[in-house]
C-alpha cells in the first residue's frame, strides 16, 4: 500500500476524481456510474479516480479501511460494463491512516465506451456524454496515438537544432515551476522527460520545438502566422507573415508580440486636466490569444493562424474547431487540452497559465482595462475570437483598481465588478448567462463578496435579484454620467412612469420609454410597469406589442 504525501487541498480537474467509497460498497453501489466516469478518463488523457474521499474533506475516514477483495471486484466490473477501458487499482494510505482505493486510468488507444455503446467525455471537472454527430468527432480527431507522440518523420534525436535545444533546456531549468528532480536532468533527460523524443528518434513535439527548419517543414501543420492590418474601408494596408518554419512555437509567442508595431500602439484618454496613455492591445491579451492559438490548434489539420487587427478590433482565426465539448457558451470554464506535451512545455516555461485560465485572465484584463469581453464564434472549420481595442467605459478601469486595491479582489470578483461597472445593472439570472454559469446559485463566489464589502448592491429577492455597483463608487469613478435614475434610484422610475401617465394616459411602454427617457433600459421600465400594475397603482390593457397602461383609480387615493 502507498503513503499519500500532505496536501492542503483536493481539488476536482481534468484528470482527478474524487468518490465516497458507498459507490462500490454496501447498498448503494453504482458500477454502471464508476465505468461511466472511466470512460471519460479513457477518452480525454486519463487520470484518476480516488474512492473514498467525502466531498468537503481533503482525507478519508482515519478508520476507513478498504476490503481486499474490493480491487479484483472493481476490476472485473468495471471490465464488463465498458469497451476499451483499462483500470489499475491499488490502496493507498492517508496522513491520517485512513485507507482509500485509487483507480488509474489510462488513455485509451482508440474510443472507449460503455459495454451499452453510450460515450463519454472528460471536459474540466465534469463528465459528459458524446452524442450524435460529435460521435464521429470523438473518432476521428483521436487517432490511437497522439500526434505528439508520432515519430512518422523517422528523424534522428541527434538532427535537432543545437541552439534550440539548449535555449529550452535552459529556460526550463530556470523556471520555478519545473521540479528540482527535473532540473538536474542532462539535456538527453530532458528530451526524454518532456516526450520530445523516444529511443533514437524525434517525436512530432521534438520536431516541432527543436527540430531542424527542413523537418518543421515537413511536417506539413507546424504553425504560420500571418498578421494582416486594414483600414475602415477593410483593405489590406500592410502584412507581416512568419511561414519559413524557422522558429518553433515558444519563439513565435515573442516574435510575433515584438515585430507587429499596432501591438505597442497607445492612445490618449482624458482624465480631468491630464491625458493617461493606454495601450491599444493588453499585452497579457495578445500573448494569452497567441499562446491558445498555438497549443489547442489541431496538428492534426493544415490551416494559418489569422491575426487580422482592424481599427477597433483584433480578431484571431485558428484553424480547425473547438475541442469537443468547449463550446462559445461555456469557454469561459469549460477546459480540454488538445495538445497535452505542447502544453506542459508552455506551462512549465510560464508562456500560459494553469489549465483552464487563459480566458478568465483575457476577462480579468479586458473589463479592467475598460473594454468589452471577447467574442468567440465557432465556423465550420475554424474558430474566430475577438477582441476589442477601444476603451469603452474609462471609469471602470479607476473602478477596479481602487476596490482592488483596497480589498485584493479575486480574479472572478474583477471580472463580476468588471461587468457591472460597464451595465446599468444586472439581474441574476442576466449575470450568470454573461459568466457563462449554468445556474444562478453558481454566481456566489463571485459576487457574494462584493455585497459584503458593498462594492455592489442588490435589490429584489431569489430570482428577482438585481445587482449594480454602488453608486458612490461611480461617481468617484466618473461613471455617474452614463448612470441611469433606475440604477441610482429606483423609486424616480416609478415617479416617472406615474407623472407620464397621468398626462398620456392609454400609453404603449415604448412611448413611456421614449418620453422618461431613451437611455433607460426597456427591461427596467417593464418591471417598474409590472410592480405599479401589482400594486393597483396602474391599470394594463391588451395584450403582447398592443398593450396600453393608465392610472388606475385607487392612484389617486394612494399617492
Amino acid at each position: 500500500m502507498a503513503e499519500v504525501p500532505s496536501s492542503d487541498a483536493r481539488r476536482e480537474g481534468q484528470c482527478i476524481d474524487y468518490k465516497s467509497l458507498r459507490m462500490v460498497t454496501g447498498k448503494t453501489v453504482d458500477f454502471g456510474e464508476l465505468a461511466k466516469d472511466c470512460v471519460c478518463f479513457a477518452n480525454g488523457s486519463g487520470g484518476q479516480i480516488h474512492i473514498g474521499i467525502e466531498d468537503g474533506v481533503t482525507e478519508p475516514c482515519s478508520d476507513q479501511r478498504v476490503a481486499t477483495d474490493l480491487l479484483d471486484r472493481v476490476r472485473k466490473r468495471v471490465g464488463e460494463l465498458t469497451v476499451n477501458v483499462d483500470v489499475v487499482a491499488e490502496v493507498r494510505i492517508g496522513n491520517n491512516g485512513g485507507q482509500f482505493l485509487v483507480l488509474t486510468v489510462p488513455r485509451a488507444v482508440g474510443v472507449a465506451s460503455t459495454s451499452d455503446g453510450r460515450y463519454f467525455l472528460r471536459i474540466g471537472d465534469e463528465c459528459r456524454p458524446v452524442l450524435g454527430d460529435d460521435v464521429l468527432r470523438l473518432v476521428t480527431e483521436r487517432p490511437s496515438s497522439p500526434w505528439e507522440t508520432m515519430t512518422s518523420l523517422q528523424t534522428p534525436r541527434d538532427r535537432c537544432n543545437n541552439t534550440y535545444r539548449r535555449r529550452l533546456c535552459a529556460a526550463l531549468r530556470d523556471s520555478e515551476r519545473v521540479k528540482e528532480s527535473v532540473r538536474e536532468k542532462t539535456d538527453e533527460e530532458l528530451l526524454d522527460h518532456y516526450g520530445l523524443a523516444i529511443g533514437e528518434l524525434l517525436t512530432n513535439l521534438g520536431v516541432l520545438l527543436v527540430g531542424m527548419t527542413s523537418d518543421r517543414a515537413r511536417l506539413g501543420t507546424a504553425p504560420v502566422v500571418q498578421a494582416i492590418k486594414y483600414d475602415e474601408r477593410e483593405i489590406k494596408i500592410a502584412k507581416h507573415v512568419w511561414d519559413d518554419y524557422s522558429l518553433s512555437p515558444v519563439e513565435l509567442v515573442d516574435v510575433v508580440w515584438r515585430d507587429v508595431p499596432d501591438f505597442r500602439e497607445t492612445y490618449e484618454l482624458p482624465d480631468g486636466l491630464l491625458r493617461n496613455s493606454v495601450p491599444a492591445y493588453e499585452e497579457a491579451v495578445v500573448r494569452e490569444l497567441l499562446v491558445n492559438a498555438l497549443v489547442h490548434r489541431p496538428y492534426t489539420q493544415r490551416g494559418d493562424v489569422f491575426f487580422n487587427l482592424h481599427p477597433d478590433r483584433l480578431e484571431v482565426v485558428n484553424a480547425g474547431r473547438l475541442p469537443l465539448g468547449v463550446t462559445p457558451q461555456n469557454i469561459l470554464h469549460a477546459s480540454r487540452r488538445r495538445n497535452d506535451g505542447l502544453a506542459r512545455v508552455f506551462h512549465d516555461l510560464k508562456l500560459m497559465e494553469r489549465e483552464g485560465s487563459g480566458f478568465d485572465l483575457m476577462y480579468d484584463r479586458l473589463l479592467a482595462s475598460g473594454r468589452s469581453v471577447p467574442t468567440v464564434v465557432e465556423g465550420v472549420d475554424s474558430v474566430h475570437i475577438t477582441v476589442p481595442r477601444r476603451v469603452v467605459h474609462p471609469g471602470v478601469v479607476q473602478l477596479i483598481a481602487d476596490a482592488d486595491q483596497r480589498h485584493q479582489l479575486t480574479q472572478r470578483e474583477r471580472i463580476a465588478l468588471g461587468m457591472l461597472g460597464q451595465s446599468e445593472g444586472m439581474s441574476v439570472a442576466e449575470l450568470a448567462q454573461a459568466l457563462e454559469l449554468s445556474e444562478p446559485a453558481a454566481l456566489r463566489p463571485w459576487i457574494a463578496r462584493l455585497v459584503e464589502l458593498g462594492l455592489v448592491a442588490q435589490t429584489g429577492r431569489t430570482r428577482a435579484t438585481r445587482y449594480f455597483v454602488d453608486p458612490a463608487l461611480l461617481r468617484n469613478a466618473g461613471l455617474d454620467a452614463q448612470t441611469t435614475l433606475v440604477r441610482i434610484q429606483p423609486h424616480r422610475l416609478r415617479t416617472l412612469i406615474l407623472e407620464d401617465l397621468e398626462r398620456f394616459p392609454d400609453s404603449g411602454r415604448v412611448d413611456i420609454n421614449r418620453r422618461i427617457g431613451p437611455e433607460i433600459h426597456p427591461k427596467a421600465v417593464v418591471r417598474a410597469l409590472k410592480d405599479l400594475i401589482g400594486e393597483g397603482l396602474v391599470e394594463a390593457f391588451g395584450e403582447r406589442r398592443w398593450r396600453t397602461y393608465r392610472l388606475s383609480e385607487s392612484h389617486g387615493q394612494n399617492p
